[in-house]
């Protein structure tokens, strides 16, 4: 696959992401934990980009590759604490919202307050929401998996 363009991220663009690259850090979310969200948010998504940046840096903050390669199946799984299920969970909800999908129930989000506060949780939404942008801008350009942001 060839990208249709070089970088649809101009200057402006470049320092918005990294305004709220810095409010999703100051939320207090576990880093490792946030890749897990963004790890999964872009498996659903099939962007390859994302998938292949993801599994670099979550492997940069020490998640395993056990870890990662079950992150798809991740219910099925005993690797995941109650904590990271819970965001999980919260970013395939936030995420599946097309043809009438029903999104983030109120079980799903009580179960993400039982372990997250509201900055936490306002982290959390916002790194689902950046990264469900970025793996549409992907799809759109065409980018090619193996490259970053």
């Amino acid at each position: 696959m060839e990208a249709r363009m070089k970088s649809p991220v101009t200057p402006d663009v470049a320092t918005a992401i990294q305004y709220l690259t810095k409010a999703i850090e100051a939320g207090g979310a576990d880093g490792p934990l946030l890749e897990l969200v963004h790890l999964r948010v872009s498996q659903i998504n099939g962007c390859g980009p994302c998938v292949y940046g993801g599994i670099a840096s979550a492997k940069k903050h020490g998640e395993s590759d056990e870890r990662l390669h079950g992150v798809a199946a991740w219910r099925e799984t005993p690797l995941f604490s109650e904590e990271e299920r819970a965001a999980l969970a919260l970013a395939e909800a936030a995420t599946r919202i097309q043809d009438g999908a029903p999104g983030v129930s109120d079980a799903i989000w009580d179960a993400a307050a039982d372990h997250f506060d509201e900055k936490q949780l306002s982290s959390i939404t916002l790194l689902i929401a950046m990264t469900n942008f970025f793996n549409r801008i992907n799809h759109i350009t065409r980018e090619p998996a193996g490259k970053t942001w």
